[in-house]
């Protein structure tokens, strides 16, 4: 009973720090601020999970340039946030961030000379793994909420929600037959459709009711979230299995780490982002 109340507590807190940031614009009627206060809890997100993925990889022997890694992760989700605020040109300034890609990588593999790493071209990569796994994926929640208000950004977020409720619901009620045992022993071919199901249903009947984006878009974004957030819950399955950790973190009791609870929006928003982008 103790077990449960901890993990109930926890998941409030972190939905009430989660939804307040990213509803504070509305809340408070000043839409710069609120981007700052949501800016200021992915930032805190980003380090999280930065941290986490380092202890992670040290633990294969990994020596990764650390605060270089801390470094790039916090200028590329500051670089996305200022943006918006600053009325800058937002593909301008990305194609300039990304020619800058190799400088970095060199960089990284520069460092490594002080290293004495046995594999050094191994930690210069996971040097940028924050960067590209972790900051990127979350910048991109600032620039949908940006272009398309935090409600659309807020719909995504519940499908990943509804997805892994509907998959854990629809697994211990008809689950029989192993998806990916290798990666994810719990995980069943029933419990996945039901959750992709039950994400498909809430996408089309809300979405066109509290956005003006139409039930077809919504259609696709039900799709790409659920079955997206199934492989990249496998995804940091895999990465856990493969240092022997259970959590890939504690900061939340009972519930796990940063990454634990990101992981599929880490890999869905770049997906999400691109079809709203490019699409709608």
């Amino acid at each position: 009973m103790k077990t449960f109340w901890i993990r109930t507590v926890s998941a409030v807190v972190y939905v009430l720090l989660f939804l307040g940031s990213m509803f504070s614009g509305v809340l408070l009627g000043n839409e710069k601020v609120g981007m700052l206060i949501f800016g200021a809890f992915l930032l805190f997100v980003t380090i999280g999970c930065s941290f986490e993925f380092f202890r992670m990889v040290r633990l294969q022997g990994a020596c990764p340039s650390e605060l270089l890694g801390y470094f790039y992760a916090i200028l590329t989700l500051l670089l996305v946030m200022f943006v918006p605020l600053m009325g800058l040109k937002g593909f301008s300034v990305t194609l300039t961030a990304y020619t800058l890609f190799p400088a970095i990588f060199a960089l990284s593999v520069i460092l490594q000379l002080w290293h004495h790493s046995e594999q050094p071209f191994r930690d210069a990569a996971y040097t940028l793994i924050p960067l590209l796994y972790i900051a990127l994926p979350l910048s991109l929640m600032m620039a949908v909420m940006s272009s398309h208000g935090a409600m659309v950004l807020f719909l995504l977020v519940a499908l990943v929600w509804v997805n892994d409720s509907g998959a854990y619901i629809g697994g211990s009620l008809f689950g029989r037959h192993k998806m990916w045992e290798r990666h994810s022993p719990g995980k069943t071919w029933e419990g996945t459709v039901f959750g992709v199901a039950v994400s498909i249903l809430l996408a089309v009947c809300i979405g066109p009711l509290v956005t003006n984006i139409g039930w077809y878009h919504w259609f696709v974004l039900g799709v790409i979230c659920s079955v997206v957030d199934t492989l990249g819950d496998l995804v940091e399955s895999m990465l856990k299995r493969s240092v022997s950790v259970k959590d890939s973190g504690n900061i939340m009791p009972g519930h796990g780490g940063f990454l634990d609870r990101f992981d599929s929006l880490l890999i869905i928003m770049p997906f999400a982002y691109a079809y709203l982008t490019l699409v709608v």
